[in-house]
């Protein structure tokens, strides 16, 4: 099954790196320096920041459906991330490092199907829910903290 996972357009956050940090706190968004190597997952590059890069945390709508499943939650975003990951057929490498949780959902947001799956295993799981009719496109989230990871898209 061919698949594409697609990190989040940069466009969506440029503005805000010019605010000062009361002004981002006023939107609920806190600027952060990654401490370590990994634990900072950028949702635009798809990649864990390096110690020492700086980060926004901000609220985000990733499921922008109408209904009970849409949702909204916690991302980072590296300042350096100047263009949207686009993996086809593989599985970024920061992705096979974590639990995580996939979601499937009809073309009308709607869930169909739920897995948690090591990272490792992410591709098959994917396959699997492609091969159901009802299954649109996929989330993906880091399951431990529930964070959006990314959207999947047959291609």
């Amino acid at each position: 099954m061919a698949y594409r996972i697609t990190g989040l357009s940069p466009d969506l956050f440029t503005h805000l790196w010019a605010l000062d940090d009361a002004a981002l706190a006023a939107q609920s968004i806190r600027r952060v320096v990654a401490d370590k190597d990994r634990g900072f997952p950028c949702r635009v590059s798809l990649d864990d920041a390096r110690s020492g890069e700086t980060l926004l945390l901000l609220p985000f709508q990733h499921h922008g459906a109408a209904g009970p499943y849409r949702a909204s939650g916690p991302i980072f975003v590296r300042q350096q991330a100047t263009r949207a990951a686009v993996f086809e057929d593989r599985i970024p490498e920061a992705f096979l490092r974590r639990l995580l949780s996939v979601r499937a959902y009809d073309a009308d947001g709607w869930m169909q199907a739920a897995e948690v799956v090591e990272g490792t295993q992410l591709e098959p799981l994917i396959a699997s829910f492609f091969e159901r009719e009802d299954a649109a496109y996929l989330h993906v989230h880091n399951a431990r903290p529930g964070c959006f990871a990314a959207r999947v898209d047959r291609h």
